[in-house]
């Protein structure tokens, strides 16, 4: 059974039935131009009731459940689609690895690269797919870096719908090479993820078919709230500190998101507390939480790709995710994150990409500050595979 209710405007309140595609608040987006972060972002709203009820039974009739049986009945209470719509590729339940061997401190590693296309952008991808499939929509458009391209490249493919691309031309070769292997439509934008953003919504003006530039429709946001259904059900509570690597804060709003939900339905109660870990480049979202005045980043220009973003797009949320979570914006250097992310490997077998080091570089600082208490549950996310940006690891000799 499906338990999603509507759309609910983050900035007005309005509400808007899901009868047909919807992506901005029609009211709140009026004044919306190319180039500053999204008005109006709508969130799914769910009858918590229900699932409340649904969650209760669950438990009471598999007891003994483990975290797998856990999070796909999580990840179906909670999902604004029905399974049936889904691609046919394994995306999610990617594994929580406990290391002891950084630091001497125990932290609980979320690894995404072993998702299909190696990354945590999957997620968002999987539930657009499915909404195309739904709606029989043959094409989907993106704007991307890479990781969020070459995903739905994997995951139209997956689904036989064409999927058309705008990405940097300087974007890791290796993310290119994906696109094209699984038969995209590539575009290379001379310029920023934030030109390549403009030229996916100027296509997407004139051709029959869904945009899934991050944050633009609701279910990107929903897909990537499944990795923090995912650590509910993989830790059996609520951890007290969740490190995200942050560029357009989607993937922060979606885990807030996880953990909003699970609060209103009742299954928990409370909140983990954020971290946005920000290249020091790209920091417009640490800044807007410092001042509370919003500004783009000067000029984004970091060995993480991932989260190099001079207008980030869902920067209102993600600073709200933030405050409502007693959480704080760190920024790091691109020598912090190299080093991360070779100790990363080299202590724990993880290979991940240096957005992903972003955040036990992050940690580090925490450590430094005493901001963490000893025995307190601390989960970094690692969001994408290190094989995707080769090219960014560098070595002494």
């Amino acid at each position: 059974m499906n338990y999603f209710n509507n759309y609910r405007c983050t900035r007005c309140g309005q509400e808007y039935e899901p009868d047909k595609p919807i992506y901005l608040c029609p009211v709140c987006s009026k004044t919306y131009q190319p180039g500053m972060p999204l008005p109006g972002i709508l969130e799914c709203t769910f009858d918590y009731a229900q699932i409340a009820q649904a969650w209760e039974e669950f438990c009471i009739a598999f007891p003994d459940a483990n975290a797998t049986q856990k999070i796909e009945e999580l990840c179906e209470l909670f999902s604004p689609l029905d399974k049936e719509h889904y691609p046919n590729l394994p995306v999610g339940n990617t594994p929580l690895i406990c290391s002891q061997s950084l630091m001497g401190k125990t932290l609980y590693l979320k690894f995404d690269g072993v998702n299909p296309s190696g990354s945590y952008k999957d997620r968002a991808s999987n539930l657009m797919v499915a909404e195309a499939r739904r709606l029989g929509i043959k094409e989907i458009v993106t704007a991307s870096t890479g990781n969020a391209a070459a995903s739905l490249a994997a995951l139209c493919a997956a689904a036989g719908i064409k999927a058309v691309i705008f990405a940097p031309a300087k974007a890791p070769p290796a993310k290119l090479v994906q696109i094209k292997v699984h038969n995209a439509e590539l575009h290379l934008v001379e310029g920023t993820y934030d030109d390549a953003f403009a030229a996916a919504l100027d296509y997407f003006a004139t051709h029959d078919c869904l945009n899934r530039n991050t944050a633009y429709h609701p279910f990107t946001i929903e897909g990537k709230k499944t990795g923090g259904l995912e650590l509910f059900a993989q830790l059996g509570e609520v951890p007290d500190y969740i490190f995200v690597p942050t560029g357009d804060g989607v993937i922060l709003a979606g885990i807030a998101k996880a953990f909003y939900d699970l609060k209103e339905a009742g299954i928990t109660d409370r909140l983990p507390a954020l971290v946005a870990a920000q290249s020091e480049s790209s920091d417009a979202i640490t800044s807007y939480w410092e001042n509370g005045v919003y500004a783009d980043a000067i000029k984004p220009d970091t060995i993480a790709d991932s989260i190099s973003v001079k207008t980030p797009s869902a920067a209102h949320l993600a600073v709200k995710a933030l405050k409502d979570s007693d959480g704080i914006g760190i920024r790091v250097s691109d020598e912090e994150i190299l080093s991360a992310q070779k100790m990363l490997a080299s202590r724990t077998g993880i290979f991940c990409e240096p957005s992903s080091a972003a955040t036990l570089a992050a940690y580090f600082q925490t450590l430094e500050q005493a901001w963490i208490q000893d025995q307190a549950k601390v989960v970094l996310m690692l969001t994408g595979h290190g094989l995707k940006d080769i090219q960014a690891v560098k070595f002494d000799d």
